[in-house]
Parts: C-alpha cells; structure tokens; sequence
C-alpha cells in the first residue's frame, strides 16, 4: 500500500448506509474501497470502484428484501395473537372454572360426555332426546307392517330405555339448576328439554293406544324425582261440594315424606284440599287450610289403595288403606264446603293458583285411579275398589282417563291395571 498516493482506508458511504440498517440485517458487513485524501467519499468511490454500481443495486435489492421479510414477520406476528386468542376462547369454553382446591367440576358424568359448560350440556341433551324421537318414529312405521307382538316388543324396549335417560336427564338438569340457579338461559333450554320429553311419552300413549286398544283408565303416573316442575293438572276444576270421597292407588320409598299426591288451590285458599306426607310428618289432609293427621303406612315400595271420606257436618273423616278402615275423626274444616273455580293439581303442593311449587314437598312415586266423588262412599265400595271388584263406581266429579289430565315436566304415563300390576 506503500506505492499508491494514498494510504487511508475510509469507509464509503455504501458502508454508512449498510451500517444505518445494522438492524434489518441482523449481521452487518462492512464494505471498503480506497480514496485520496483530498477527494470526497462518495464521489471517489463511485469513480475508482469498478463494481460499485453493481454492489450499490445488489444493497438496494436486499434493503428491499429485509423489508419484505420485516412485513411477513409482522403479519405472522398478528396472526399468531389471532390463533393464541382463539384458541384461550375455545379452552375457556370447553372447560368449566376450577372449583375449591383446583378441581373442576363434571368429573363424573352419566350421559358419557366430557366436562362441558352448563349450556353446551343441556344442548347435547336436547340432541340425545331428538334423536331418541327418531327411533320412536322407526318404532312407529315398525309397528304398522309387523305383527303385534313384535311392535310391543320394541315398544317396550324403547320405553324402558326413554325411562332410564329420562332420569339422567332431569337429575343432570337438576345439578345444572343448583349450580347456576339464576341463568335464564339455562331455564329455557331446560324447558326445551322437558318440553321434548313430554311429547316423547304423549307419542307413545298414542302407539299403546293403536296397538293394545287398552280402556283409557288403564294408566298411572311417575314421578321419579322430586322437582318444582314435574307434575300433572285436571283439566276441569272441581264442583262446590259438601261431602266428598277421593280415592288412588299410590307407590312410593321417598324419605323422608312421600310428597304432596295431589293438591287443590282456589281463589284465596292454595290449600283447598290438600294430601301431603311433608317431612319426617306423617300424612295429612287439609280442608281450607284445617289439617288432620292421618294413619297411613305406605313408603314401603309396594302399591297400596287409599281412600278418604269427609263430610262437612261436623267435618267428620274416615281414612282407608288397602280397603280398611285405620282412622277416624271430627272437627275438620266444619260447614266448609269445597269451592269451586280452582285448580286440581297432581304431584305438587300448590302455593298460588295453579303454581308456586316447592320441590321439597313434590311427589315421588307412582299413582293411579284418582277418582273423587261428591259423597261419602260406602265401606262396602271402598272396599271394591280396592279389590278391584267390577262393581268399584268410578268418580262422579272427577274420574281416572287420559282425556281429563295434562302432564307437565317430564312425568311420564304407563299402562297399569289395578290388582292385576300390584307390586
């Protein structure tokens, strides 16, 4: 370098614009070239440096180049916020929150799905239970090209079958309620749920009704879980009445209490008439809000008859088991006739008219042949209604057929024939 007129090595100003994007190419390599001392920079290098032009466009394509990449980056930057986002969405969705300890709830699941949020479960049961309706649909064009032995077979197989998911159904929608007892949009889908399973066991009804030609009396009512909304409702209010006989037949092993069998409200009175076993209490019957204390045995499991007879002389009652007589009284509700205008309802102790029902004194159990009439019956047709006598009378104010009830809430209606289905 000794020979030349210069000896000093500066950087061209091709090397201050590659240091000035140091940063866009991560690692930086300087450019040299040679100059008098007295020359300018720039000029001199663009005159002495035989490949400057081509290293001059060679910088600008990469400048270009490290922009393009820059603007890649950050719009793979952007969608990977979009995809972390969506995907703390999803989990949060699909995973309830962590209850005490860390545990989240739904561990253990009847229906087999996995932990899901309230909605997402109640939806899923709305898909089981339409597709339930649609093997009830193939029963039904089954039942109409095959014997009827065959049809009754997979009837029975279907029914059996809508029983047990009903009560997986309603228990789960019963933990839902206590979980989240104020979502409105729980409730609506629950009543979608119940709505759904109503029309299951009304469509049924209909094919027993086509198949078995069975007497309409021929049926009783299940309550398998006790609920504020499972029960049935007369479609007829009761007559003004001063004497009076109700008789059922009624299964039950609820503990404690079996419930409030049925119940009837009028204008300004809910407890009308009332028949309840509420509690560690033993059964009672109310009359205008009066109660009697009544000697009946009956949450052994095993079907038993009952019939109550009350006169409003005196307010004189009689109580029967299984066709007997076990007690007796006075003082009940005296020259307090039974009002009409109200409403009779089934399973469920009413606090309002027609409403106002309170799960812990619902009805769980079976029953069957309520009938009431506007007399006092004799010991001798109690007791052949209990026997299942053909002379039994049927009830003259309300009697037992399907045409007189509307089920609500998932109770469901099966074939029973008294003495003949006796435990």
């Amino acid at each position: 370098m000794e020979g030349f007129s210069w000896k000093l090595f500066l950087l061209s100003c091709l090397a201050a614009a590659a240091r000035s994007s140091a940063q866009d190419f991560g690692q930086t390599q300087f450019i040299c070239t040679s100059v008098p001392k007295d020359m300018d920079l720039c000029t001199a290098t663009m005159q002495n440096s035989g490949p400057a032009e081509d290293l001059k466009t060679t910088i600008i394509q990469l400048r270009e180049t490290v922009l393009q990449q820059k603007e890649t980056i950050v719009n793979q930057k952007e969608t990977i916020r979009e995809l972390t986002s969506k995907l703390s969405r999803c989990e949060s969705q699909s995973l309830p929150a962590a209850g005490p300890g860390g545990r989240r709830p739904g561990a253990k699941n009847t229906m087999g799905d996995v932990s899901r949020g309230t909605t997402d479960t109640l939806a899923q049961l709305g898909q089981t239970l339409q597709t339930l309706k649609q093997r009830l649909e193939n029963l039904e064009q089954y039942s109409r090209g095959n014997s009827t032995a065959q049809a009754n077979s997979l009837k029975d197989l279907l029914q059996n079958k809508i029983d047990d998911m009903e009560k997986q159904v309603l228990s789960r929608v019963n933990t839902l309620e206590e979980s989240k007892p104020g979502s409105r949009n729980d409730t609506e889908q629950r009543n979608r749920v119940e709505s759904t399973l109503t029309s299951l066991h009304h469509r049924i009804t209909d094919l027993e009704k086509g198949k078995d030609t069975r007497p309409t009396d021929k049926f009783q009512l299940t309550f398998p879980l006790r609920t504020n909304y499972m029960y049935a409702k007369a479609k007829r209010s009761l007559p003004e009445m001063y004497s009076f006989s109700v008789c059922l037949w009624i299964k039950s092993n609820a503990s404690p209490g079996v419930g409030t069998p049925f119940s009837y409200a009028v204008p300004g009175q809910s407890n009308e008439l009332v028949l309840i076993e509420w509690g560690n209490n033993p059964m009672e019957i109310l009359i205008n809000d009066k109660v009697a204390k009544l000697p009946f045995l009956i949450n052994d499991g095993k079907w038993h008859h009952l019939c109550i007879t009350w006169t409003t002389r005196d307010g004189m009652w009689e109580a029967f088991q299984d066709g007997v007589m076990r007690g007796s009284g006075e003082n009940l509700a005296p020259y307090h006739p039974i009002k009409p205008e109200g409403v009779l309802v089934l399973g469920q102790e009413q606090d309002t008219l027609g409403g106002g029902f309170d799960a812990t004194q619902a009805f769980v159990g079976e029953l069957a042949n309520l009938n009431i009439w506007n007399r006092k019956l004799s010991i001798a047709e109690i007791y052949n209604l209990a026997t299942c006598n053909s002379k039994a009378p049927a009830g003259n104010v309300f009697s037992w057929t399907e045409s007189s009830i509307e089920i609500f809430g998932g109770a469901t209606k099966w074939t029973f024939e008294p003495c003949r289905s006796l435990n």
